[in-house]
């Protein structure tokens, strides 16, 4: 797996990072959503550099001028409900893509620690000969992206594949690149060092689905 960690290069990025690990400024929920829609928009531009191109004329008022278009037939899945406002950060600057959400969470056993990762519903095209983009703002232990794509074969076999994610785990990095072959690429905002014990990502900025849409009703 080719590995993207855009923290590598200092940029306007840095400031929205910060934002949504600060806990007073995670109070304002519109604007943690909308840090996290900047951030995607941020990937999506990053990642765009990868895909195929070919010429195009355009005709102006006043002439015509050729200009290079992205020719990759694109399907965005996000994991809900945390992948929400990624989701529409990559739809600001791919508009015309199809898209896939998928509902997979943690359900955790009786110790509270340990968990298996429940895939609960499913909207998907058929994905044969297009760019698969999965989206999940925290790539903690890897598991979620994993059953994610395990889930997504019977749609059929991508072209390509690109990752992408706000805030992952080391010890997730490296599970996902040892599960997915040298050809897919991660697109990554930071890194984050470690998980704690229940796999929260440490120092991470919190659970991203109830900072964006409040706190989760109990089973």
């Amino acid at each position: 797996m080719q590995i993207h960690n855009l923290s590598d290069q200092n940029s306007i990025l840095n400031s929205f990072i910060s934002e949504i690990r600060d806990v007073h400024i995670q109070k304002d929920k519109m604007r943690f959503r909308r840090n996290i829609e900047r951030i995607g928009e941020i990937l999506a531009f990053e990642m765009s550099k990868a895909f195929d191109f070919h010429e195009k004329s355009v005709t102006t008022p006043l002439g015509k001028h050729n200009t290079e278009y992205h020719t990759n037939n694109l399907v965005l899945c996000s994991i809900l409900r945390a992948g929400i406002p990624l989701h529409n950060g990559l739809l600001n600057y791919f508009d015309h893509a199809e898209n896939a959400f998928i509902s997979a969470y943690r359900k955790h056993n009786n110790d509270n620690t340990s968990f298996d990762i429940k895939v609960e519903y499913l909207a998907c095209p058929n994905l044969d000969g297009k760019t698969l983009i999965l989206a999940d703002p925290m790539l903690a232990t890897g598991q979620s992206m994993i059953a994610t794509f395990e889930a997504l074969k019977p749609y059929g076999t991508p072209k390509q594949i690109h990752i992408l994610s706000v805030i992952g785990a080391q010890p997730g990095v490296d599970l996902v690149n040892d599960y997915f072959s040298s050809d897919v690429n991660l697109w990554i905002a930071d890194i984050d060092p470690s998980l704690n014990s229940k796999g929260y990502i440490i120092p991470g900025l919190g659970d991203a689905g109830d900072l964006a849409y409040g706190d989760k009703l109990q089973q």
